[in-house]
Formats: structure tokens, sequence, C-alpha cells
């Protein structure tokens, strides 16, 4: 082994045969010590994916605005040139913990986390004080390119990222996640029939709708964004509204009563879809800003819509596409204009436009003649 070398206490372990090592790393030392592939070479020559350049901003942004919390993954590296393990003790549970020598001279290749390894290089700059702090790193001896490439491909072909739901359950720092959660629990409906974890509910499911879907709804009611500040009068609107909502939408009760079952109704019904949750909120926030006063009263002429998927003079291109519930920008508009119809409310410029986009008639009736 050369005598210019880096050092680091390491544990050594055995997969598919063959050795690899867990190192602690400063955060300083991450971006000269470990390497990725230039964008410029092409894709069959390098072992991962190029760098995007949007991610890495939000994650150094993550490190900073978190010193106390934040976390991050392990990185996985292969080192191409000599590389040595003297273990503590020959015998015991020692001999897998010892020193780990890898020469200056080697290479050493991100196989996975590039995006985290650039973000700490930036976090860095504006914290200088993180650089002391560490990250593990788990070390293979490099194989060759092939071998380099397969294992960023293993790395990351069963990587599943979590839905919208349940990273809305679990996230504490977003106020807008946290009152999307106390609306779920506060009004009972949304408590006995929300599915905290899908993002989309399958055709069996007992549940009406999803923890992301009131979040959606409830931010474009309240017009917050994720970040934005919540005040405790936008707990109480959103409360207040969909509590009236629920009162003049008599499918969604017979539901919370048992009568039918939620799996029906998304068969027979767009109302049972993340879709008219939405395009309710939409027409809602523009019923609150118009009748400050009296808006509840006014949602009663949500019973003059026909919900039925049977009603295709309506639905059809608005909230169908070939039979099916098309959930684009676009059609959520579609649905909202609907609603705001019914509440006897003006088309927004925005509005209007997509509605002539569109090009339904003006004049279609808000209920299938009978």
């Amino acid at each position: 082994m050369e005598s210019n070398s880096y050092d680091f206490t390491a544990i050594r372990g055995i997969q598919a045969g063959t050795a690899y090592y867990v190192i602690m790393v400063p955060l300083k030392v991450v971006p000269r010590l470990f390497r990725f592939d230039d964008e410029a070479v092409p894709a069959a020559l390098r072992a991962q994916r190029v760098l995007n350049k949007a991610r890495v901003p939000m994650i150094a942004r993550y490190i900073t605005e978190n010193p106390s919390e934040y976390i991050l993954s392990s990185l996985c590296a292969s080192v191409d040139g000599e590389m040595v393990f003297e273990p503590a003790a020959m015998d015991g549970p020692l001999r897998t913990v010892g020193k780990l020598r890898i020469a200056m001279s080697a290479t050493i290749l991100i196989n996975d986390g590039q995006h985290r390894r650039a973000a700490i290089e930036e976090a860095i700059r504006d914290r200088p004080l993180i650089g002391d702090e560490t990250i593990s790193v788990v070390v293979f001896a490099d194989r060759g390119l092939a071998r380099s490439q397969q294992m960023f491909a293993d790395l990351n072909i069963h990587a599943v990222r979590p839905t919208k739901s349940i990273k809305l359950l679990y996230n504490h720092r977003d106020t807008l996640a946290g009152l999307s959660r106390d609306i779920v629990n506060q009004i009972p409906l949304f408590r006995d029939f929300t599915d905290l974890e899908k993002t989309s509910i399958s055709n069996r499911s007992l549940k009406l709708f999803t923890l992301s879907s009131i979040h959606q709804a409830t931010a474009e009611l309240i017009g917050k964004a994720r970040g934005n500040a919540v005040a405790p009068t936008d707990r109480d609107l959103t409360v207040a509204f969909w509590t009236e909502v629920i009162r003049n939408m008599p499918d969604w009760q017979r539901v919370g009563s048992r009568e039918v079952a939620a799996a029906e109704l998304r068969r027979d019904y767009i109302h049972a879809h993340g879709i008219a949750v939405q395009a309710i909120a939409i027409a809602g926030a523009q019923l609150i800003k118009a009748r400050p006063e009296d808006w509840a009263t006014h949602l009663a002429k949500l019973r003059q819509i026909d919900w039925s998927r049977a009603n295709r003079e309506l639905w059809d291109g608005r909230a169908l596409i070939a039979g099916k519930i098309n959930k684009s920008k676009n059609n959520v508009r579609l649905v909202a204009n609907v609603v705001t119809r019914a509440l006897d409310l003006p088309l927004s410029s925005d509005a209007k436009y997509v509605e002539e986009l569109f090009g339904a008639a003006p004049n279609v009736p808000l209920k299938a003649a009978s």
C-alpha cells in the first residue's frame, strides 16, 4: 500500500460473496473525495444518470434550513485503485471492524447519491459549520464500467417513491399538510372514509377520499401553497366549508351512513373522485370571496348538479375521457366551471379560456333530461 492514503474507520460486510465497507466521511471532505461522471460523457460510458441541477438547490436548502433535523441516507461509491482493510483483531467480533486505507491515487466514483453529494457541497458554502458532521458511505471495490452501471441499475430499479398522501401524513414541517390532517380528523366523514396512504383508490376500497386530494382542494380553497403559514382562521374556515359541502352532498352522506358503498359511488358518479373535490374547492374559493357573509347558504345549489356518469352531455370530455376520469389541470378547471355555474358565479377569464378550448356549449344543462 502506498504511503499517501486516506484512512477511515470502517466496518466490513459481505454481500454476494464480495467484501464491502461502511465508512463515516466528514461532509467537508465529500466534494473533494468523491467525483461523478461528467455529463459530457456519453450515457453508455457513464455509471449514473446526468446530474439534475434543479434538484441540487432543493436538497441543499433542506439541509441548511433544518440544521438540527436534516437526515441524509448513505452514499454508495466504487473505488478504482488500491484499497486495504486492516481489522482491529484477527478473531472475534472485532475482526469486522478496523481501518480502511484507500490510495490517494485511486478514483472514488459515486454509484448512488450524486445529487446528495452536490447538495452537500452547496450547503457547506452557505453553512460551513456543518462541514464537521458526517455521512455514511458504502464502499465497494470497482470491478469495471459494466459492474458500476449494473450497481446503479440494481440500486434504483426497485426504488419506490412514497405516495403524496403518505408524505403529507408524515410531514410535520409543512403547516398546510398539518391543516389537511386536522381537517380529516375533525370532520367525521373525512375521518372515516379518507385513505391516508394512497394517492389513488382501488376499485374495491371502502374509502371515498384520499389525503392528497383533500390537501390539494384545501390549498385551492384558502389560496395557500406549500410553505405558507396557516392561520387559525384558515382552519376554522376550511372546516366550516367542508362541513357545509358535505351537508349538501346527499350521496356522500349515504356513504357515511353505510347506505351505499364508496365503490358503487365511484363507479357511477363524478363527485366520488378527487377531481370533483378539487373543483368544488376552486369554486368555493370564488364563492367565499364574492359572498363572504352568506357563502354557506349558497352551497345548497350544489344539489342542482347531476354528477352521474350517465349524464354524458355534461361530463364527456370535461371529466371523462374515453369513459375514464381524467385529472388533468384543464379537466379540473372544466369541472370547477360546472360548479361555478351552479353557484351562480361568473367564470373568470382563465376559466372562460379553458371553456373555449373545450368548445362546450354555454347552455349545457347541469341536470340530465328526465
